[in-house]
């Protein structure tokens, strides 16, 4: 089986010391054909493009992520609307809101940056991958404000009700290691309420390693791991989840072409 791991940041640090080392054992070896690795701000924005350029499995988006937002202006934003006319950068992201952190940059700066950002995915017609942690209802509502703007709401944590607005309004939903902790009560209930074609897979290595690696460096060969589980969920074989999930990735991510 083939997997697409949506969302896995093979520019952080912790990738440092064997970087290509584990780029080059995941396809064909591990049965990783695509990667989508998001930037945090323009320099690992930019860092993402220039893996992307050397490994052919992997793209790049671009984007602001709300912990890494303060301090961004005019010139950030116009570095990440350029870096998304190249053809690897396939999406804006990682963006979005992150309450959770009382050091983040300020809640109103951090809607301000959304909403800029989600007008740049307008604008250029790219889906946009977003981050939402302790911010539902606000995060909801700036989407519901750009109805021609879809993508992934990566690694999902809300509600069967939120989920399912999004579905409606054409987002799909990353699901990651969290799925196989014992504490995953939210999750199989979304699982449940979202149709097989809006269910996308991911890392977001190097962290949330999935159950049993849980607490270890994560990275794509772990995707089996979360294929299994959603397809316990959904009743269905972890082969068809891995198909399913593969064909779903390529269509969130329409400038991505075999």
């Amino acid at each position: 089986m083939t997997l697409f791991d949506t969302h896995a940041h093979y520019t952080d640090n912790a990738f440092h010391k064997d970087r290509e080392e584990l780029l080059g054992k995941l396809l064909p070896a591990a049965g990783v054909g695509t990667v989508v690795v998001p930037g945090v701000d323009v320099e690992s924005s930019r860092s993402a493009l220039a893996l992307a350029e050397e490994y052919g499995y992997i793209y790049a988006a671009a984007g602001l992520h709300p912990e890494d937002c303060a301090g961004a202006g005019e010139a950030e934003l116009e570095e990440i609307r350029r870096l998304c006319q190249h053809p690897k950068v396939v999406a804006v992201g990682e963006i979005g809101l992150d309450y959770y952190w009382a050091e983040n940059p300020s809640k109103e700066f951090q809607r301000e940056i959304f909403r800029r950002q989600l007008a740049l995915a307008r604008e250029a017609k790219l889906p946009a991958i977003v981050h939402d942690r302790e911010a539902h209802g606000d995060s909801l509502s700036i989407v519901r404000e750009f109805p021609e703007v879809t993508g992934v709401f990566h690694c999902f944590s809300g509600s069967p009700e939120i989920a399912a607005e999004l579905v409606r309004r054409g987002w799909y939903l990353g699901f990651d290691g969290p799925v196989t902790y014992k504490n995953a009560k939210r999750a199989p209930e979304v699982v449940a309420a979202i149709p097989l074609d809006r269910i996308v897979i991911e890392t977001d290595a190097p962290y949330l390693s999935p159950v049993p690696h849980r607490g270890k460096r994560n990275d794509s060969r772990n995707l089996p791991y979360i294929v299994e589980k959603l397809a316990e969920w959904k009743g269905v074989t972890p082969e068809n989840m891995a198909e399913v999930t593969f064909e779903n990735g390529m269509r969130l991510f329409p400038k991505i072409r075999p």
